[in-house]
């Protein structure tokens, strides 16, 4: 895809904006900058970053002379695909992708692609560290923080790209084509962006869109949407499994877990030698090793990487000990599913902080999960009501409600008894109360060790 010279629209002025008006710059493409915010300021945008100076920022809404000579229009992944402008450009015949697929244009070597519901972050930092055993050159990005574009142009043909894409970014892809992609699970998130499930299911299957037979897709097996897809996927389909052995695919058996080939079943690991905490853990160690194994990556230097990776931030992360009573930050708990893994990974009964946005999620599986292990729910934000409500049908009444996370916390500490848990899970988005759930998280830590003994 040729830049040089084209009109192209960014939309969007947060950390992908920024990224991609630095990268069509250097593509010598004329770049023009949009936020729908009409109150918003333009000078105050300019001064967020280099990249906005010297180029047209509009806010609100779009001149009819400026969408008439675009030729293409780069979304963040925060804009929907169905605004009526988005829509109205596309009639136009203006090209309509994201910071993934600009970035794909330009960049160079192989890539590595996940995406899924949860496990994500984790997934691709562990991927990112056994390539980074393997490889010389090895770009870790995407949703974990560093955007694609921004290191586009730092590829060569030696490159190794670990990307963690979302649903969002999936929609806006036109030739994204990885090597090796996974899709890790879908349950239920974002229907307030996407509508209906089966939207949110073709988005994320669109990770496939452009594979060809000789490229690798992950499945879990365990996953019926997932294992349906993999019966139609035009890539190759290697599975792993939790709860069964497989003739062929990574599974888990007792504490092992195995490797098969059809042939030949290897030892990859014993559970009890990683640093990660439960089932859903032990999945994201099974997909990121048969996406190692089918780039090429041998097993020992796997198995390496393995047993001394560490959980990554926000994500059931152990944060300290006060009074005997153990804290977990899991932040990165956004939606139900999620949460529902940091329920499952305490080991006693657990003081249980949640709440948030509503992304229109339902909360019963949730609530469910708890199975006599949370001793109370200690609610925040806009969804706090409604989780209380579905709590109450399901029986459980130990609830309480606080105007501040750090209310929230206290409360938890002044009844928790030596060998209880505090988990910060809230199976709800942070937006409201908080930037996003690296704030939320951070802030939790904070709250916590400023807590006396």
């Amino acid at each position: 895809m040729v830049l040089r010279g084209k009109n192209v629209l960014v939309v969007g002025t947060g950390i992908s904006g920024i990224a991609a008006c630095e990268l069509l710059k250097e593509e010598e493409a004329h770049v023009i900058l949009f936020d729908g915010n009409r109150e918003a300021d333009v000078e105050a945008i300019r001064r967020k970053s280099k990249a906005f100076e010297n180029i047209e920022i509009f806010l609100g809404d779009l001149p009819e002379v400026i969408s008439g000579v675009l030729d293409m229009a780069v979304l963040s992944p925060g804009v929907p695909t169905d605004l009526p402008m988005v829509r109205a450009l596309r009639e136009r015949g203006v090209i309509i992708l994201g910071e993934i697929e600009l970035a794909y244009q330009t960049a160079k070597g192989r890539i590595v692609a996940i995406t899924g519901t949860n496990g994500k972050t984790t997934t691709t930092a562990l991927v990112g560290e056994i390539m980074k055993s393997c490889y010389e050159d090895v770009k870790v990005v995407g949703n974990i923080g560093i955007p694609y574009t921004g290191v586009a142009r730092e590829t060569t043909e030696e490159t190794v790209t670990v990307a963690e894409v979302s649903s969002f970014q999936l929609e806006t892809i036109l030739e994204f084509k990885p090597k090796v992609s996974a899709i890790l699970n879908i349950t239920p998130d974002h229907l307030d962006r996407h509508h209906t499930m089966e939207a949110y299911i073709s988005a994320k299957e669109n990770i496939t869109k452009n594979q060809t037979r000789d490229q690798i897709c992950v499945l879990n097996y365990e996953d019926e949407v997932l294992r349906e897809f993999g019966e139609k996927v035009f890539a190759q389909a290697v599975y792993f499994s939790s709860k069964r052995k497989l003739e062929q695919g990574l599974y888990l058996q007792g504490d092992i877990i195995y490797c098969s080939d059809g042939e030949k079943v290897s030892e990859v690991v014993n559970v009890n030698d990683l640093n990660l905490l439960g089932v859903h853990n032990y999945e994201n160690v099974m997909a990121a090793s048969a996406i190692c194994l089918s780039f090429g990556v041998p097993l020992k230097k796997i198995q390496e990487v393995l047993v001394r990776f560490q959980a990554v931030e926000h994500r059931i992360e152990y944060v300290t000990e006060k009074r005997g009573v153990k804290f977990y930050n899991d932040s990165k708990g956004t939606n139900p599913d999620a949460a529902i893994q940091g329920i499952r990974a305490m080991r006693g009964q657990t003081f249980l902080i949640g709440g948030g946005y509503d992304k229109d999620s339902e909360y019963d599986d949730w609530i469910e999960a708890f199975d006599g292990k949370v001793k109370k729910l200690v609610l925040i934000g806009a969804t706090r009501e409604k989780i209380a409500e579905c709590a109450r049908r399901h029986g459980f009444t130990e609830t309480v409600f606080a105007d501040s996370l750090e209310e929230a916390v206290k409360l938890c500490y002044e009844e928790a008894q030596k060998g209880e848990f505090v988990l910060l899970s809230p199976a709800c988005a942070s937006w409201g109360m908080f930037k996003n759930y690296e704030e939320r998280g951070r802030i939790f830590k904070d709250i916590v060790h400023a807590l006396k003994e």
